[in-house]
């Protein structure tokens, strides 16, 4: 497996983003809730299979560098840091973001 592109992960995002305010507005009649949305999807596609669904369109998943599942923990790390949104825009020279070194994880193609 190689490291996904920067250019993956962010259309990714994109979808996974698009959805969620979809999913908002559809719950609540406002779009003020995405963040919200956008935090359980994102832990639970982590902790469940390692993708959202922008992530399965793109065909890219997050592992551990062993290849293991990211786990609860790490997952719940991974997405708050992601909500933070500087982390994950600094990527070492391995394309990890900040937020994938803190929680030892890597955006994998499938």
């Amino acid at each position: 497996m190689s490291v996904a592109s920067m250019g993956r992960r962010v259309l990714a995002l994109l979808v996974d983003w698009l959805l969620c305010m979809v999913i908002a507005y559809w719950l609540t009649g406002s779009q003020f809730w995405t963040i919200a949305v956008f935090a359980v999807e994102d832990y639970i596609g982590t902790v469940l299979g390692g993708m959202t669904i922008g992530k399965r369109l793109l065909r890219i998943r997050v592992i551990r560098p062993g290849g293991g599942p990211v786990g609860f923990r790490w997952a719940a790390v991974r997405t708050l840091l992601l909500l933070a949104v500087v982390p994950a825009l600094l990527t070492d020279r391995d394309l990890r973001g900040l937020h994938d070194r803190a929680a030892d994880t890597v955006v994998v193609r499938m």
